[in-house]
């Protein structure tokens, strides 16, 4: 089994993943698509212990201001979600009810599934999340492949999507998401997709529902397997365009991570591979796991800085998603490490289980990150 590593410092961030060339890794509303209104971060985990998970972690109103300004909200925009269903057996598996996911399946879950989402329940509970919230555009890191079905042995199937999957069904994301939407997943990386209902586009280049390495991106030397930063262009029914890319940082504290994850950043705002930025088009929207903090880990972390070197009032590029000290920590209540990025997009942004968010897409302990979604114009 590799192992999974993750970083805790003086700051309190944590991030893992499953590479094997890097580090392993209430009562709330329930809102339909006719509720395009949410309010800027509004969801606060500075309360939350070090460790917490998010159902544990307060939720008190917050209205950073490194936060993009909030537009009218008249019109319905479009709504954006980044997601990693990723977890750890490190949470408290064993806590009461009993909702058939313990420890041990947890171990299974690490051992056999990367640590992503796999178990069948937790399927269905993101399923529902997804229909009631109806977005436009998802972004996921370590969802599980089913493809890697075939490698899992047979005990650690049970209640696991590989119990009954065979080849052609449905991968996890899907599954979650439904028939109307096109999933493509980075080159290397099937655990790391996007998705984009067809109301609004289809992916170029993808003509199928669903294209494995239907993203473009490549592979940093020294950082792992396959690509962790990839560009999708959307090709919008309206006739426009968006350049989508999803990124999903090393993780790690090291020096060389903290090189990996500067390189992605460059990857994504000077030299994908391919001679271009990640993010060149005429739209761009930027989301993901960074795996790092650059509202708190300046000077610090390397690629935190870097990322400010792109993203802020001075530059074309700027954060949806608050940062700072009094950002929401929406990994484990520790760290504010997902994102949301763009150009020319503008829009409020809130998180699952945040009083003017959707609901958390289960009550189970599971997710060590939570959803963010945005609407954006």
């Amino acid at each position: 089994m590799i192992r999974r590593t993750c970083l805790l410092i003086s700051l309190a961030i944590l991030g893992c993943d499953d590479d094997e060339g890097g580090v392993r890794r209430g009562e709330t509303r329930r809102p339909t698509r006719r509720r395009r209104t949410a309010h800027t971060n509004a969801a606060s985990l500075d309360a939350a212990p070090v460790g917490a998970t998010p159902t544990d972690a307060a939720l008190p109103d917050a209205g950073p201001p490194d936060a993009a300004p909030v537009e009218d909200a008249g019109a319905p925009g479009l709504v954006v979600v980044t997601f990693n269903t990723g977890s750890t057996p490190d949470l408290p598996h064993d806590r009461p009810p009993d909702d058939g996911y313990g420890q041990a399946e947890a171990d299974l879950t690490d051992a056999h599934y990367g640590s992503g989402l796999a178990w069948r329940p937790f399927v269905d509970d993101t399923r529902r999340f997804f229909a009631d919230l109806d977005p436009d555009i998802v972004v996921f890191q370590e969802v599980f492949w089913p493809g890697d079905c075939p490698a899992v042995p047979a005990e650690a199937r049970v209640g696991f999507v590989c119990e009954d999957w065979t080849p052609g069904d449905p991968t996890v994301a899907e599954r979650v998401l439904g028939p109307d939407y096109q999933v493509a997943c980075h080159p290397g990386h099937p655990d790391k997709c996007a998705a984009v209902h067809r109301r609004v586009g289809t992916f170029r280049g993808c003509d199928a529902p669903f294209c494995l390495e239907g993203l473009t991106g490549g592979r940093v030397e020294g950082c792992g397997r396959g690509a962790r930063v990839a560009r999708g262009v959307i090709d919008r029914v309206d006739g426009g365009t968006l350049t989508l890319v999803n990124v999903h940082g090393t993780s790690g504290i090291s020096r060389d991570d903290q090189a990996c994850r500067t390189a992605q950043v460059e990857q994504v705002f000077v030299d994908l591979g391919d001679g271009r930025p990640a993010a060149d088009g005429a739209v761009n929207l930027v989301m993901g796991d960074l795996n790092t903090d650059p509202g708190r880990l300046t000077g610090f972390d390397a690629s935190a800085d870097r990322w400010l070197d792109f993203v802020g009032p001075e530059h074309a590029f700027h954060w949806l998603t608050a940062i700072g000290p009094t950002a929401p920590r929406t990994y484990g209540g520790a760290a504010t490490i997902d994102h949301v990025v763009s150009d020319t997009l503008t829009g409020p942004c809130t998180y699952a289980g945040a009083p003017d968010g959707p609901p958390l897409p289960t009550e189970a302990v599971f997710f060590d990150h939570v959803p963010i979604v945005c609407t954006l114009r």
